[in-house]
C-alpha cells in the first residue's frame, strides 16, 4: 500500500541524504555500494532510515563498484528497483558492467549515483561522469538543489522503467554536501518479484548484443523527447539578448545567485536533465548574440553545442577561457565570466597555518611507516608503491615513505612491474578494504610469477578514509594470501605499536631479503573506529 506523507513534512537533508530519502519514497528495493566521499553519505542514510529497514531494502556495502554495479543489474532483473553509489572514479572501475546494462536495457528500474570531485578535494582527478552517460547512450539527470535531488531520485526508476535503460545520476561535491529543505511525496510500493519478458535480454552474445543495441538506437528519439519534455530543463526568457546563458546542475545556482531575487536578465536554458534539449538550446541560440555555457566539470555542453551550429556567434565558456578550465565553479567565478567586478576574498590571517592533512595520533598506521622507513632505510630511494586510504598519507612528513598513488589496488601491481624491470627488492602499502577491492588480482599476478615483492597489508578493519564504514577483509586477509597461493611462512601477521618496534623492523627485513612474494599483515584496529566502538558499548552497558 502507498504512504502519503503529511503534506507539510520537510526535511533538512544534504543532497545525499535526498537522493537516499527519494529513492526509498520511489519504491527502492535494494541499494549497492562502495564508499567514496563525496557519494558516502546517499547509502550511510539509507542503512540508518528506519523506513528502510521497515521495507527490507538491500542496503549493506560492497566489495568495489563494479560488484555493486552487477548486484545492482541483478536486482533490476529480478524486476525490482535499485540504486548503485559510487565517486567518479569509481564509474571507472564499474565502467564494462554499466556500459554493458545499456545494451540489456533494465526489467527493474536501474539507477547510477555517479559523485564527481572538481577541484580534487579527496580525488584523483577531475573526471566529468556524464561523458560516461553520453557515451551510454542513457538519460543523465543532475539537479540544481536538494529539492531537484529528491524529486530526480523519486522519478528516476520510473524514467528507467519507460525507456528500458539504466539512468545516469551525476552530482558534484557541493550538492552532495549542502543542505536544504526537501518536501517528500507520496510513498510508492515496491515492484514485485517479476522475470524480463524477453528470457534472452541479458545475455550479451554477439548476436543478441547486436539486435539489443539496435533497439538502443532506435530509443533515442524517445530518450531526446524525455529530456525536451522533462520539467528540470527550462527556458527562462529575459529581457537582454546580448547574451543567452546555457547553465547544467548546480552552476544554475552560481548564476542566479549573482542577482537580486535571483532574476537573470539574460534569457536561459536551465538543464538537470541530458540529452540536452535541442529546441530550446535552438531558440536561445537563434534569440541571442552569444552564448555563455556555465558547467561544473568538463566543457561537455559548450562542446556539444559548438559541434551543433559550427558557425557565427561566439560560445563562451571553460574553452576559451572565459571560465576556468578546472576546479569548481562558485558564484564569484561565474560573476567574473558574467562582466562583474570580481568580488575579492578575505585573506586568511597570517597568524593561521596551513595545516596539511595527518594521519590520526595514535593510527597504527603511523608505526607501520615507521617500522618500514628503518627497515629499508639501506636500499635506494624510491621503491615503495602505495594505493588509496588513509595510509596515503605517509606520502607526507613526517615519514615521505611512499613514492606512488594512483589507482584502487595499483600498489601491488606497480611493485610486480617495477620488479619486473628490476627494482628489487620492491614494496606496496595498501589498506584491507583496498585490498579486497581490488588489490586481490595483482597478488594472483605476483604468486603465479613468484616475483619479489613485499606486500604490506596494514589491517585496521575498515574503510578507515570515508568514514570507518565496515571492510569485507575483516577476519579474510589471511586465509585469502593462503588461498591465492602465498607461502603461508612468509605471510607474517604483526602489531604495529611502538613497543613492537624492534621485532617488527626485523620481521620487515627478513622479508624484503626474501627472493619471492612474501606478505605482512600489520592488524590494529582504527583509532576513530575503536573510540566510537568503546563509546558505543559504554553506552549499551549503562543502559
Amino acid at each position: 500500500m502507498k504512504n502519503k506523507p503529511n503534506e507539510m513534512e520537510k526535511l533538512l537533508l544534504l543532497g545525499d541524504e535526498a537522493i537516499a530519502q527519494g529513492a526509498i519514497d520511489g519504491g527502492l528495493s535494494g541499494i549497492y555500494a562502495y564508499p567514496g566521499t563525496p557519494s558516502t553519505e546517499i547509502m550511510e542514510y539509507v542503512q540508518g532510515s528506519k523506513m528502510a529497514a521497515e521495507r527490507n531494502i538491500h542496503r549493506q556495502w560492497s566489495a568495489n563498484e563494479k560488484t555493486a554495479m552487477e548486484a545492482a543489474i541483478g536486482m533490476s532483473y529480478a524486476g525490482k528497483r535499485a540504486m548503485v553509489c559510487f565517486k567518479h572514479v569509481g564509474l571507472n572501475v564499474a565502467a564494462d558492467a554499466f556500459i554493458n546494462s545499456a545494451i540489456t536495457g533494465v526489467n527493474g528500474g536501474l539507477v547510477v549515483v555517479s559523485a564527481d570531485d572538481p577541484s580534487m578535494h579527496s580525488s584523483q582527478n577531475e573526471q566529468d561522469s556524464r561523458f560516461y552517460g553520453k557515451f551510454a547512450m542513457i538519460p543523465i539527470l543532475e539537479p540544481s538543489n536538494q529539492q531537484e535531488a529528491y524529486d530526480m531520485a523519486y522519478q528516476s526508476f520510473e524514467l528507467s522503467e519507460r525507456l528500458n535503460v539504466p539512468v545516469l545520476f551525476r552530482i558534484t561535491t557541493r550538492m552532495a554536501h549542502s543542505r536544504a529543505d526537501i518536501s517528500r511525496h507520496e510513498v510508492k510500493d515496491q515492484n514485485k518479484l517479476r522475470m524480463p519478458l524477453d528470457p534472452r535480454q541479458y545475455v550479451l552474445l554477439p548476436a543478441i548484443a547486436r539486435k539489443n543495441y539496435k533497439k538502443l538506437l532506435s530509443t533515442q528519439p524517445a530518450i531526446e523527447l524525455e529530456a525536451e519534455q522533462s520539467k528540470f530543463n527550462a527556458f527562462i526568457p529575459g529581457e537582454n539578448h546580448d547574451m543567452g546563458i546555457v547553465a547544467t546542475g548546480i552552476a544554475y545556482n552560481y548564476l542566479v545567485e549573482n542577482y537580486p531575487n535571483h532574476q537573470c536578465p539574460f534569457p536561459v536554458v536551465r538543464i538537470g536533465h541530458y540529452p540536452i534539449p535541442r529546441k530550446k538550446i535552438t531558440e536561445l541560440y537563434e534569440s541571442c548574440k552569444s552564448l555563455l555555457v556555465i558547467e561544473e566539470g568538463y566543457p561537455m555542453v559548450e562542446e556539444m553545442l559548438r559541434g551543433f551550429f559550427n558557425v557565427g556567434k561566439p560560445i563562451h565558456g571553460r574553452l576559451d577561457g572565459t571560465l576556468p578550465r578546472d576546479g569548481e565553479l562558485n558564484p564569484n567565478i561565474v560573476a567574473k565570466a558574467l562582466g562583474f567586478p570580481a568580488a575579492g576574498e578575505e585573506p586568511l590571517a597570517e597568524v593561521v597555518k596551513n595545516r596539511p592533512p595527518s594521519l590520526c595520533m595514535g593510527c597504527g598506521h603511523r608505526d607501520v611507516y615507521t617500522d618500514l622507513n628503518e627497515a629499508i632505510k639501506d636500499y635506494s630511494a624510491g621503491r615503495v608503491f602505495s594505493d588509496i586510504g588513509c595510509y596515503t598519507l605517509g606520502a607526507l612528513p613526517p615519514f615521505n615513505a611512499i613514492n606512488s598513488c594512483v589507482d584502487m589496488g595499483a600498489s601491488i601491481t606497480m611493485a610486480k612491474g617495477a620488479a619486473d624491470a628490476g627494482l628489487v627488492p620492491a614494496v606496496a602499502v595498501i589498506g584491507d578494504s583496498t585490498f579486497t577491492h581490488s588489490g586481490m588480482t595483482g597478488l594472483l599476478d605476483a604468486v603465479n610469477e613468484n616475483s619479489p615483492i613485499t606486500i604490506i597489508i596494514s589491517d585496521n578493519s575498515t574503510a578507515g578514509m570515508t568514514g570507518g564504514q565496515d571492510s569485507s577483509a575483516t577476519g579474510k586477509i589471511v586465509d585469502i594470501c593462503r588461498g591465492m597461493g602465498v607461502d603461508p611462512s612468509h605471510i607474517r601477521v604483526v602489531v604495529p605499536l611502538k613497543k613492537n618496534h624492534e621485532e617488527n623492523v626485523k620481521i620487515i627485513r627478513e622479508e624484503l631479503a626474501y627472493n619471492g612474494v612474501s606478505v605482512i599483515i600489520p592488524q590494529r584496529e582504527c583509532i576513530q573506529t575503536f573510540a566510537r566502538r568503546k563509546k558505543t558499548e559504554k553506552k549499551e552497558s549503562n543502559d
